[in-house]
């Protein structure tokens, strides 16, 4: 089997939140005259208790809906014979062709 090990650099910021979530306006961005209002956030973000989490939901969702096949909430496995272990944002991929591994993570 041939391995490529991958690391998801934006992983976190894919990640749909579920509840709303409110944080200070970032210093560089206070309007004059508004330096009381927060930010709403709309997406994930690195830090948040709920990025990870978010992220992995989100991945999952993916990989099943194109013919991956959901083994022990790490694991998936493709028709073809791949195979994706997944740990927070980071990869491995095993498989019997090493072209199709390559084609995979580009």
């Amino acid at each position: 089997m041939h391995l490529k090990q991958l690391d998801v650099k934006t992983a976190f910021f894919y990640g749909n939140l579920e509840e709303d979530i409110y944080m200070m306006q970032p210093h560089s961005y206070i309007m004059p005259g508004k330096k009381q209002l927060v930010c709403k956030l709309k997406k994930s973000l690195y830090g948040l208790k709920q990025a990870p989490k978010q992220w992995y939901l989100k991945f999952g969702i993916f990989m099943v809906n194109n013919g991956f096949t959901s083994c022990r909430l790490i694991t998936v496995a493709s028709p073809s014979g791949f195979i994706l272990l997944l740990y927070v944002n980071d990869m491995l991929v095993a498989g019997s062709s090493l072209k199709e591994i390559v084609n995979l993570s580009v």
